[in-house]
């Protein structure tokens, strides 16, 4: 069985040069067995153009860093195989973010952003020990922060929603993840009208207009929907109680 040729059209657009205007650039490439976009992407790069900017850490769908759009459609490079596209393919970069050039977007930021505004962290008035043993929690419990706790903020749900990207402020379902993550942790102290002066807003949880493309898209199935209805429903009834 012979291999197909693949026709990949790239975004190009270098931010430090604005006078060259944003373009597509084509490239040709022989599949190979098993290739992924990434290992597609890389072959470009090394054989045929230096110059295209993408990222990528660990290829294996844990660092969220090879996030883009696969016609149309926000996912992971490295976890996308060509065998399950069409020959034509088209790749643009994950908008919402700070475009760096080419396919290349800086999540970081909008993430660190996204930790601060809804006080990512776990707030309570105990003293620290250091030599005390960890607190403990039910398994039942463990588990569901560490279901949310599985997010390795690829972008792909903002990248997909219709709300983030019309408002550059809404936390999206990320933000929203991340919080619910405390929600459930018993160890954070925060009553509910705290949690809602953080994402009790148009810019947090009442932003969501519930296309749900978020969870559609998660590459690693975070169940984003059901986060999303724990908070709302939470925060509903927090701002209904003021």
């Amino acid at each position: 069985m012979s291999s197909r040729q693949l026709t990949l059209h790239i975004f190009r657009y270098n931010p430090e040069t604005p006078k060259q205007q944003p373009t597509t650039q084509t490239y040709l490439l022989q599949e190979e067995p098993g290739m992924t976009l990434f290992i597609a992407l890389n072959k470009i790069r090394e054989e045929q153009d230096p110059g295209l900017k993408f990222d990528f850490v660990c290829r294996a769908g844990i660092c969220g860093s090879c996030g883009m759009l696969i016609n149309g459609r926000p996912t992971l490079a490295c976890r996308t195989l060509t065998k399950d596209l069409p020959a034509n393919i088209t790749l643009m970069p994950l908008p919402v973010f700070k475009l760096l050039g080419d396919l290349s977007v800086d999540t970081g930021t909008w993430f660190r952003d996204v930790s601060v505004r809804t006080e990512a962290w776990v707030h309570t008035d105990k003293a620290f020990i250091p030599d005390a043993q960890e607190e403990r929690m039910d398994n039942e419990t463990a588990q569901q922060i560490y279901e949310v706790e599985r997010c390795i903020e690829c972008g792909c749900c903002i990248g997909g929603c219709a709300t983030a990207n019309i408002k550059p402020n809404f936390i999206g379902a990320a933000g929203v993840n991340r919080l619910s993550r405390f929600m459930i942790d018993p160890r954070d102290e925060r009553n509910e009208q705290e949690y809602f002066d953080v994402v009790g807003s148009e810019d947090g949880i009442f932003g969501c207009i519930g296309l749900m493309a978020c969870d559609d898209n998660c590459p690693i199935g975070i169940p984003l929907q059901g986060q999303l209805a724990y908070v709302r429903r939470k925060m509903a009834l927090a701002g209904w109680r003021r």
